[in-house]
């Protein structure tokens, strides 16, 4: 079993990396019940680290709620070897500049936004898209048994594959809908803040 988060930082920490967010999408992404998702954002609501927008019924973190967050994330990562994740961190690394490809090939074809009319070529990025899953895969299961709350990132990338597969296009480089794009950035945010990493210097993307 690898180490351990408290439901109550899992939900907090959720937050944070989706920036806004629905109950149901921080659901996802920690494996929570939904209900239990709503009891933890009730609880972060008394104290003022979130604030619901009813407007979009979306959640985010307050200006004390980020700095909650970064106390909680020490008091998560404390014992934790870093060291352990810098390994299968190169390896994600190595293979996000490649991902970026594939969505910039996604949505233009020959400098044109991508109509999804040729078949031919949708197919073709998605079976890079494939062979791209197929080397990230083994990555993200390597860093679950390391920390648990990424437990869930492999299946949610596999499920996003899925659809795109099945004729979902938006579900290849969509935004808030579940898509393979999102899922990836929310990994790459989560690697980064649980090793403290300053994104800009290290002009990762």
């Amino acid at each position: 079993m690898g180490h351990a988060s408290t439901s109550a930082f899992r939900v907090l920490h959720a937050v944070r990396i989706k920036g806004f967010a629905t109950a149901a999408t921080l659901a996802d992404i920690t494996a929570l019940d939904e209900a239990e998702v709503q009891q933890h954002l009730d609880a972060c609501a008394q104290d003022g680290y979130v604030q619901f927008r009813e407007a979009r019924g979306l959640w985010q973190l307050t200006p004390d709620g980020r700095a909650a967050h970064a106390t909680d994330l020490a008091v998560d990562v404390a014992g934790l070897d870093a060291a352990t994740l810098a390994a299968p961190y190169a390896r994600f690394l190595a293979l996000n500049t490649e991902f970026k490809t594939l969505c910039g090939d996604w949505q233009l074809r020959n400098g044109e936004p991508n109509d999804h009319a040729d078949s031919g070529y949708d197919a073709a990025v998605i079976d890079r898209l494939g062979d791209l899953h197929d080397r990230a895969h083994p990555i993200a299961s390597d860093i679950a048994t390391t920390i648990d709350r990424f437990g869930p990132y492999p299946d949610r990338l596999a499920a996003a594959l899925g659809r795109v597969r099945h004729g979902e296009s938006n579900m290849f480089t969509g935004v808030m809908c579940g898509s393979y794009h999102d899922v990836w950035m929310e990994l790459h945010e989560d690697l980064i803040l649980t090793q403290g990493i300053d994104r800009t210097a290290e002009g990762s993307f």
